[in-house]
């Protein structure tokens, strides 16, 4: 069995013989572990790529934004407007791979610019087991995914990264807003806006790791399964109520299961997954 640091060895080996790489990076805990592993490994032949659109929060760009110019890395800051893209806005359960196609495509074009030899993403070990569709277009893109080719899960990711004292480690898990969407539902700026703005909301009034499913006129809340406590306060439930309804939501409900990855990927059959 392949201990932590063998594969974190290993990381660097398979990042090392790229030469140079464009880094897909959104400022989560897997891209800016990827990050700054590469700019360890490449010095200088690294360029960091974020790409700004509706799904993708202010917050977050903020955060990623933040991290380049820390660690001092080149950062390019591009636009990709999935909601542009044929056929995305519909949410189809192939959703992700005209998003991913779209991005990975531009950061391409980027690496061109800058002489880089390789794209590389933070897909790691544990997307393996979880519906990915996106994984075709980096596939058909001959995108790298050097965290999964060292089979890094999650929690080990977590664990290098507060080695190295990188600010993410124990960041939430994101996944861009368009996750909140059941598939066949039609996604707009609008309802994009509605979601942040309720997310949002509940990260400042101190919940940790959040959802806002989005159903029509009704917002179902997951948070992690140890902050479910939090909503036996009566005062609490009446303001989050209230503001959700200001975001312009009719309804407003907790899912008793709490928060876990992939949920809208539960009632997928397999047939729907091809």
């Amino acid at each position: 069995m392949v201990n932590l640091q063998g594969k974190y060895e290993k990381l660097k080996k398979i990042i090392k013989e790229l030469d140079s790489a464009a880094v897909a990076f959104s400022g989560g805990v897997d891209s800016t572990f990827l990050l700054k592993v590469a700019q360890d490994v490449l010095g200088d032949k690294v360029v960091a790529v974020t790409a700004r659109s509706s799904t993708y929060p202010e917050r977050e760009f903020r955060e990623a934004k933040r991290f380049a110019n820390d660690i001092n890395v080149k950062h390019v800051v591009i636009v990709s407007e999935e909601l542009e893209i044929e056929g995305f806005s519909k949410n189809p359960t192939n959703r992700c791979y005209y998003c991913k196609h779209e991005l990975f495509s531009k950061i391409q074009e980027v690496a061109e610019v800058h002489g880089l030899k390789a794209v590389m993403d933070g897909s790691n070990y544990d997307d393996l087991g979880d519906y990915r569709p996106g994984m075709r277009a980096a596939k058909e893109l001959k995108v790298i995914s050097p965290l999964k080719e060292a089979e890094l899960t999650k929690d080990e990711i977590r664990a290098l990264s507060k080695e190295m004292g990188l600010p993410t480690w124990n960041k939430p898990a994101f996944a861009c807003l368009s996750s909140r969407f059941p598939y066949g539902q039609e996604i707009t700026p609008e309802k994009l806006k509605m979601v942040e703005q309720a997310e949002q909301f509940l990260l400042d009034i101190g919940f940790r790791q959040i959802r806002v499913r989005h159903h029509g006129d009704m917002a179902r809340i997951e948070v992690e399964k140890q902050e479910r406590e939090k909503f036996f306060n009566l005062d609490l439930l009446d303001q989050i109520g209230e503001r959700l309804r200001e975001f312009g939501f009719s309804y407003v409900t907790i899912d008793v299961l709490g928060y876990r990855t992939g949920s809208m990927n539960e009632v997928l059959t397999e047939t729907e997954k091809l």
